[in-house]
């Protein structure tokens, strides 16, 4: 008896090795973060536009599952892009401003980069042993800064982009040290061309460090240049579109260019047999600028949605932002999450949790693990969101948001750094932000303004 009780502890002790080797060799998702730049909540099929054409993106949502409320952390490129790294507001990583040349980083009290100290997505995923890589738009630092770290400094393997901020997205005339660049994105004569193909240019570094990593997970940001302004389409870009207004020709040329790029990526996911453990997130950085400052230059059609604010604003149509996640192994297809209220500072600790990472800096973070939200089970927010606005808008009056901002549940509080002018919205039922209720819920607003109060007296904006 004693025999065949040893035989059976050994056959279990050695099933059980089985069970746990195979666990163990089970490959964490790969990521590929797609980041586009003031695309609009409403310029997606999928979200109702019928006239910009988004196939991709659609098709995307259609075979995972997209976020009706999904915050970025400030209305403009800097800050919200840092949060996206950190997990942390931007009262917290610093960058409350879009960042610019060393001189205006002074004169605004902003630091001339990102701190590359801070917790960051990609070094912790590095750590874990991911390949890591950064092609497109970076905007994390100042432009005009020979020492400015480089993307390698947080953690990126590879990397190709350019430092410029906002339509000077070309690289500086010096060359910095640790940099790769695309030459043609220089301005010159040949930057019109480069800036019309450049989310080809960025989905071919996507593909390219993909085919040379698909034995081990890796995670790629594909920061996309468009739609940002300066837009400039090629006539065959343009010719879907030629029977619209030039001002449309413009834009939608843009939008669709880009969503064919992230058909092809999608394409060679399929063909490598990668698709079914990648996931593919689709988001953007802030809302689409204002029609009345770009109107003369053809740029400002983007579409918010049913959303009051754009770019620069506190409103919605300036902070809620599409987010699409693909993943056939584990995402719900076709789902659309109404309930879950979804934060950019929320991305890192929701990687690190699906690449089964546990690291100490995790817990000094702003973000929320939704992990469980990404495979279709709705999440409760645990902590409010917060936002401190700095950039004025710069288009009508409508669009004019109070900049000390919270939101918690189903309540959005806003108001002036000095406590005044206090709106309040019930978002479930009013999106559009034009019933303030502040007069008539009085005790919701006093706490909800003392509580961001706290926060800003804490750490500042």
């Amino acid at each position: 008896m004693r025999m065949i009780g040893q035989r059976v502890l050994l056959m279990l002790l050695f099933m059980s090795s089985l069970v746990c080797g195979k666990q163990n060799d089970v490959k964490p998702p790969n990521v590929i973060f797609i980041l586009a730049d003031d695309w609009g909540w409403g310029d997606l099929g999928c979200h109702g536009n019928e006239e910009i054409q988004t196939p991709n993106l659609d098709r995307m949502a259609e075979e995972g599952i997209r976020f009706d409320q999904f915050y970025v952390t400030a209305a403009v490129c800097s800050p919200s892009r840092a949060s996206f790294l950190t997990g942390l507001y931007t009262d917290r990583h610093g960058i409350h401003s879009h960042l610019d040349s060393i001189e205006s980083q002074k004169e605004r009290n902003l630091p001339l980069c990102l701190d590359p100290k801070l917790p960051n997505l990609p070094r912790l995923l590095k750590q874990a042993g991911y390949a890591t890589a950064h092609y497109g738009k970076w905007h994390l630092s100042t432009f005009d800064d020979e020492k400015a770290p480089s993307p390698s400094a947080y953690g990126f393997d590879h990397h190709k982009c350019t430092i410029g901020s906002g339509s000077g997205i070309h690289q500086a005339e010096y060359d910095t040290k640790g940099w790769s660049i695309w030459e043609g994105a220089r301005e010159g004569p040949n930057w019109k061309d480069w800036r019309a193909k450049s989310s080809e240019y960025i989905i071919d570094e996507t593909i390219s460090f993909v085919e040379k990593n698909k034995d081990k997970p890796f995670y790629i940001q594909a920061w996309l240049y468009d739609t940002h302004a300066v837009l400039t389409p090629n006539e065959k870009q343009r010719k879907p579109f030629e029977d619209l207004p030039s001002t449309y020709q413009i834009y939608y040329s843009a939008v669709y260019d880009s969503d064919r790029h992230v058909g092809r990526l999608l394409d060679k996911l399929e063909e490598l047999g990668l698709a079914e453990n990648t996931i593919v997130i689709f988001s953007s950085d802030n809302g689409p600028e204002e029609i009345s400052l770009w109107e003369a230059m053809e740029f400002g059609v983007g579409d918010q949605g049913p959303f009051r604010g754009r770019k620069r604003s506190g409103y919605e149509g300036g902070v809620r932002m599409p987010f699409i996640v693909h993943w056939p192994k584990a995402a719900p297809e076709g789902k659309v999450d109404k309930e879950t209220i979804f934060s950019a500072v929320d991305l890192l600790p929701t990687i690190c949790s699906l690449a089964g990472i546990e690291n100490s800096a995790l817990k000094n973070i702003d973000g929320q693990d939704m992990s469980a939200a990404i495979k279709g089970k709705p999440q409760e927010r645990k902590e409010p969101i917060h936002w401190a606005l700095q950039e004025d808008v710069l288009g009508p009056k409508i669009n004019v948001s109070p900049k000390l901002i919270i939101r918690e549940g189903r309540w959005k509080l806003m108001m002036n750094y000095d406590g005044s002018g206090v709106e309040l919205y019930d978002i479930s039922k009013n999106p559009l932000e034009v019933d303030n209720l502040a007069d008539t819920n009085q005790d919701i607003a006093k706490r909800l303004k003392s509580k961001r109060m706290e926060r800003y007296k804490q750490y500042g904006i």
